[in-house]
């Protein structure tokens, strides 16, 4: 399908990230999945080549450029080669809004030019072990001692966290508030009583940090405190259509590389003297996967041309979340059965695509929860 989102300028954008990706991802991305981290020197050279805070203002290093396509470039290219370690999404898409909209001037000064210089990875930390998506239902607080907040709970599956220099850390500072009595902290590497715990051993995206991360009296300075005091919940709702959005993003590049790669192989591979990609089945497994996949395309490109226009709403983001990645998860079993007992093997790429899409349906709120936030919307 001829794409008709992005101008001349985003086109020579993504060649650069391409040239960037074959340079100084590929050849190392295999050696992270045995690590089951990155290498920070590619954050590095990432913020020095212009994909990390495009829309930083530039007096603080950034792009200066509001629009996420180039975020969604960054996405589309990272997830056409399976560099699923790279953080870069997280990092632009989730965290940047919340600096940029909500940080004062103090604050953008200290932490605005490490972000688009990858010197200062970022993450953010919602997720509790005993919470999963009930936002409201988190149990880390922090108490206001003076020019401090006291900081105690703990936080699990948060990318970049065994990386990160910059946490976002949600917390409850006045229970009796309910959703009015959450507040967002910025958590900085080495403050005394931040413990990282172990990197967690996920089935797929394994070059992805993901960490346990517990806080134990940790002193946050009150000049930490991001945005107003008791507004964290209001600014998590205003943010999360982004990251849902983001989410998208990834199922629809992974829906389009995994069908090209699987369309290539039901032409090569022979079966009773012939290309398994002649038989009814394939073809029509495969005319339904197309059609799907170019569903998926045209909501997600229309959805990026809301975002941007700041019209995408709430019940939108989670439409778009839930739907492309079952769709992704579906599409990608599929070509696997097509792959037969190759697609099992992990030097396949589908294999490797199977694993690391599963997650998709889960993170950044689940199908459950999405159709909740539409049901609800529909006044019944």
């Amino acid at each position: 399908m001829e794409r008709t989102l992005f101008e001349p300028e985003h086109d020579l954008f993504r060649e650069s990230f391409q040239k960037f990706l074959a340079q100084h991802v590929a050849p190392f991305h295999d050696q992270w999945e045995e690590q089951n981290i990155v290498d920070r020197g590619v954050w590095v050279e990432a913020g020095k080549q212009g994909f990390l805070g495009m829309a930083v203002p530039e007096e603080f290093g950034g792009g200066g450029v509001k629009d996420f396509r180039y975020n969604a470039i960054i996405t589309e290219e990272a997830t056409k080669g399976g560099y699923s370690g790279l953080g870069f999404t997280l990092h632009n898409d989730v965290v940047a809004p919340y600096l940029l909209d909500l940080c004062n001037d103090e604050q953008k000064q200290r932490w605005l030019p490490g972000f688009a210089s990858g010197e200062l990875i970022s993450a953010i930390a919602m997720t509790e072990p005993g919470t999963g998506s009930d936002l409201q239902g988190i149990k880390t607080k922090a108490v206001r001692d003076g020019d401090h907040w006291i900081l105690n709970g703990s936080k699990t599956f948060i990318t970049n966290g065994i990386n990160a220099d910059l946490v976002i850390v949600v917390a409850c500072t006045d229970p009796d508030k309910g959703a009015q009595g959450f507040s967002l902290f910025v958590v900085e590497r080495d403050m005394p009583g931040f413990d990282r715990g172990r990197n967690l051993d996920k089935i797929g995206m394994k070059a992805q940090d993901t960490a346990e991360l517990s806080f134990t009296d940790v002193r946050v300075p009150a000049a930490n405190l991001l945005g107003e005091e008791g507004m964290g919940f209001l600014y998590l709702m205003k943010n999360l259509p982004q990251e849902r959005l983001s989410i998208a993003v990834v199922a629809a590049a992974a829906m389009e590389s995994v069908l090209e790669k699987t369309i290539q192989y039901c032409r090569d591979r022979k079966a009773f003297g012939k290309s398994i990609g002649s038989f009814q089945n394939t073809r029509f497994v495969l005319a339904e996967l197309a059609t799907e996949t170019t569903a998926v395309r045209v909501l997600v490109d229309k959805f990026i041309e809301q975002l941007n226009a700041e019209k995408l709403t709430v019940q939108e983001a989670a439409m778009a979340k839930w739907w492309t990645t079952e769709a992704q998860v579906k599409l990608i079993d599929r070509c696997l059965q097509l792959h037969g007992g190759y697609g099992y093997m992990k030097e396949y790429p589908v294999a490797k695509a199977y694993m690391d899409s599963r997650v998709q349906t889960i993170y950044g709120g689940t199908t459950e929860i999405m159709k909740e936030i539409i049901g609800r919307s529909l006044n019944l």
